[in-house]
């Protein structure tokens, strides 16, 4: 059986009726980030933009993780366990001779006909905020990552370029290098594309494993999934431009910087695409940036103790909170966990490690395990000047050096007269009694 298209999704939604399908005119400018965060953790959908009629969006598509079991086709339990299946065992897409999206292509490229939206008020310019972009290296093969692209001109960008993969690929090719980009591609490739994975692993093997992606081949001879809504060619140059300000993860802006400019020279898509806006700080953007990096610490920690469960927390950006659970067989598994945290997400600032009895989902049952289980001066691990993330505010802003927090909130294997067993009741429907 194929698997949903970016555009199947949203109709199967619309059946559904989890849809929200918006009966005014939106402006791309602002407003249309306004209402998406206003309805944040419902998909929405709109035919209706004001600058660009016609053209058809929808956002918080993956806001939230039963949206992403539904679209995968699994149950909420599994979807972390399936995530590290396919990181482990990467398997090869099938390439095709063409593909949905190279029904229409544009070689006149204009961007202002696009319904790229302009987010907040204080951000440099209209933003790309779902595209991944796809890069081939000689030696290293393919490269699937998120990056951020504010809009410059008609047929320019200028990219966030982190000093990662991608990064490392432009080097490779000596300063410049070309690219193709996708928007409104398909859940295994976002989820992919977000991945944090050793040089050279190809991240659409990965997305492949989480369910079957086709690729087409683009006149610069890149290969993208067949069924994305967009794919874009273009060329990463030495031209640098000022990126930002921007919202992340943190819902803080972001700094500007000089960053490399893209010049995009081509534009494929599907006819009547659908344009996937993510709205920069929003449950979407935290969920497909963060997830992906629980089935990374899962994998550390698994080599230190049993691991049951990781839980990148909303509260803590998507990105700087973790909550672990674990099987507990020695007293120091609860620490021997937390170095293995920080192993698996660097980026990663404060982590609890608790009992499998705990709701590793549940904000209430992880500060009830802190409350009954946690005794600061046995308990904490507190880690100084560490390598953080730039998203973080408090952080370095120089270095972006912090310091980190490990919490053990494991009962003692041995319990010396104490009772840390969390009480359970009969388990009723309650509407039977009222």
């Amino acid at each position: 059986m194929k698997p949903m298209s970016f555009r199947d999704f949203i109709e199967l939604l619309r059946k559904e009726k989890t849809l929200v399908e918006l009966k005014k005119p939106v402006s791309k400018n602002l407003e249309l980030a306004g209402v998406l965060k206003a309805l944040d953790g419902k998909p929405v959908y709109t035919d209706k933009i004001a600058e660009n009629p016609g053209a058809r969006v929808a956002g918080n598509v993956f806001s939230t993780r039963e949206l992403v079991c539904r679209y995968l086709g699994i149950k909420n339990g599994e979807l972390m366990p399936k995530l590290a299946q396919a990181i482990n065992n990467p398997t090869k897409p099938k390439s095709v001779s063409t593909g949905p999206v190279l029904e229409v292509t544009e070689k006149d490229v204009d961007l202002n006909g696009l319904p790229i939206p302009f987010h907040a008020e204080k951000d440099g310019g209209p933003y790309f905020a779902s595209a991944v972009v796809i890069a081939n290296d000689k030696e290293l093969g393919r490269n699937c990552s998120f990056h951020r692209m504010m809009v410059i001109g008609k047929d320019r960008v200028v990219m966030r370029i982190l000093p990662r993969h991608l990064a490392e690929f432009i080097k490779r090719a000596g300063g410049e290098l070309d690219v193709a980009f996708v928007v409104g591609a398909p859940i295994n490739v976002l989820l992919a594309g977000a991945t944090s994975v050793q040089l050279g692993t190809d991240e659409l093997q990965i997305a492949n494993s989480l369910a079957p992606v086709e690729t087409v081949r683009l006149g610069n001879g890149i290969e993208v999934p067949a069924d994305a809504e967009f794919a874009f060619e273009g060329r990463i140059t030495a031209e640098l431009a000022d990126e930002g300000p921007f919202i992340d993860l943190t819902e803080t802006y972001d700094i500007v910087r000089k960053q490399q400019v893209m010049k995009i020279t081509k534009i494929h898509h599907r006819k009547d695409p659908i344009f996937h806006a993510l709205l920069p700080g929003a449950l979407e953007h935290k969920l497909l940036m963060g997830m992906p990096r629980e089935p990374t610490i899962f994998n550390e920690v698994s080599k230190v103790c049993g691991c049951v469960g990781v839980n990148i927390t909303p509260g803590g950006c998507s990105w700087l909170h973790a909550v672990v659970a674990i099987k507990k067989k020695g007293e120091d598994d609860g620490k021997k966990a937390i170095d293995a945290a920080f192993r698996g997400h660097k980026s990663l600032k404060h982590v609890v490690i608790v009992d499998h009895d705990i709701d590793i989902y549940d904000p209430a049952s992880v500060e009830w395990a802190i409350a009954t289980r946690v005794q600061a001066d046995k308990s904490m691990v507190v880690k100084t000047k560490q390598a953080g993330s730039s998203l973080d505010p408090s952080a370095d802003p120089h270095t972006y050096a912090t310091a980190k927090l490990g919490v053990d909130a494991t009962k003692p294997l041995a319990a010396h007269g104490k009772n840390f067993e969390k009480a359970k009741w009969m388990a009723v429907d309650a509407s039977r009694y009222v």
